[in-house]
């Protein structure tokens, strides 16, 4: 019995010895896997950072070298995407010469013109517009945080009324195009080292035209994925680029500087046609808009003056003065004669007919100027931000423009800086000096929002 249990013993001393040497191999294998699987995810890490530097560094490439299509000067040079030969050319002064609005181009602008005056003329106000009564009932819907917290406020914004995005241009050097109906970011535009002072779309909302405090203004592109491109890197400013306006043509915008000149471009090209200054005034432009039929110009500058420029010449032909600080925004009303400008001292109308100015509000006190001012696009209703958010009925010369909503400043900064309508004035955009935008709408008619 002894015997037996002595040889069962040792079977099982053997079985528990070749089991612990599985073990400690198997734990060696193991070992050995994971280091591999460390080692193979350190080199995953440092390609995808390669990667990625290599990416910047092509986009910042490609901002510097031709992306598009190049096309031909007269003198034969290749022109795209910022290296434009026949602007390398220099003329008296040092300052480039400039290829000028050509005759084609001021027809086409003089075509657009005749086709909306005429359309103007039969206009009537939608019946989807959004009436007094639901206007006097917005409230805050929704609050989005779409920038960095680290350097909050937004700048500017524009929505592309078809799609429903809206872009927004913010302290932190970026620019964002949000979807609102969603509700989510569907890019963020990063190129510019400066705040974002101006967003504009053009081309159906497939483009984006920014521009910034680092004297640049590109031109961003949609692509397959979502993204924005940037397809143009324009350097043609010598100060902080204040607003960009786009032609309705959708082919030619306009820039507008400290350095106190303007500059016309081609959409496509990235091409400055014509660069404009002033020599009977030294002050920069501050804000800038297109007449809804594209053929004046209007701008306001730091010296409290509002220029209108006649487009097809580049002829400064009329000024408007009384303001009281920087002109910071400035809006045409789509009924073709109206016009709104903001600046220290409050809004002002100007009749564009009698070159006069007919109304003024001055909504806050001689310290806290009004940062923004904009007509919906029926010229039915007047918006201006400053402390607060105000929405005036527009009315006409003689008639009251009644105060009908006041919008508390929910951000906390005193400061709306921009603002602008949705759809049929469906809701109010607005973005302040922190990060967030704002959606100002009826509750419960609006089935995008939760």
């Amino acid at each position: 019995m002894l015997g037996m249990f002595q040889i069962e013993w040792d079977g099982l001393m053997l079985s528990n010895f070749a089991l612990e040497q599985q073990l400690h191999t198997a734990r060696q294998e193991l070992s050995h896997a994971l280091y591999q699987h460390d080692a193979a995810c350190r080199v995953i890490a440092r390609l995808k950072k390669e990667r990625d530097e290599a990416r910047a560094l092509l986009a910042q490439a490609e901002r510097q070298v031709p992306m598009a299509a190049t096309t031909t000067a007269p003198n034969g040079a290749a022109l795209s995407n910022g290296k434009r030969a026949a602007e390398e050319e220099m003329g008296p002064g040092g300052k480039k010469i400039r290829q000028g609005i050509s005759g084609d181009v001021i027809k086409e602008l003089q075509d657009c013109n005749a086709a909306l005056s005429q359309q103007r003329k039969r206009r009537q106000i939608p019946a989807t517009l959004a009436p007094v009564d639901a206007v006097e009932r917005y409230t805050q819907l929704n609050s989005y945080p779409l920038h960095k917290t680290n350097k909050p406020g937004i700048l500017s914004l524009d929505i592309h009324y078809p799609k429903d995005i809206i872009a927004t241009g913010g302290v932190d050097s970026n620019a964002v195009v949000f979807d609102r109906p969603s509700g989510q970011i569907v890019s963020t535009l990063s190129g510019h080292s400066k705040r974002v002072t101006s967003v504009r779309f053009a081309a159906e909302g497939e483009l984006v035209v920014t521009g910034s405090a680092d004297k640049t203004v590109c031109v961003w592109q949609s692509s397959e994925n979502g993204n924005y491109d940037c397809r143009h890197t324009l350097k043609d400013h010598s100060a902080e680029v204040q607003a960009v306006t786009v032609h309705a043509t959708n082919k030619y915008f306009v820039t507008a500087s400290l350095d106190g000149t303007w500059c016309f471009y081609e959409l496509a090209s990235g091409l400055c046609l014509a660069q404009v200054a002033d020599a009977s005034e030294s002050e920069g432009y501050t804000s800038a808009a297109f007449h809804p039929d594209g053929l004046i110009l209007g701008a306001g500058t730091s010296g409290a003056l509002v220029k209108i420029w006649d487009v097809k010449s580049q002829a400064n032909v009329a000024k408007f003065d009384g303001h009281v600080g920087a002109v910071t925004a400035i809006s045409f009303s789509e009924n073709g004669y109206f016009l709104a400008t903001a600046a220290q001292d409050g809004v002002k109308l100007w009749d564009l007919r009698k070159l006069r100015n007919f109304r003024s509000f001055t909504p806050y006190d001689e310290d806290t100027a009004t940062q923004s001012v904009e007509f919906d696009h029926s010229g039915s209703y007047l918006a201006l931000g400053g402390s607060d958010i105000r929405v005036h009925q527009a009315a006409s010369v003689k008639s009251e423009w009644n105060l009908i909503k006041t919008f508390p400043d929910l951000s906390g900064t005193g400061k709306a800086t921009c603002l602008k309508f949705g759809p049929d004035a469906k809701y109010i955009a607005v973005g302040s000096m922190d990060r967030n935008l704002r959606i100002f709408g009826l509750p419960g008619e609006d089935q995008s929002e939760s």
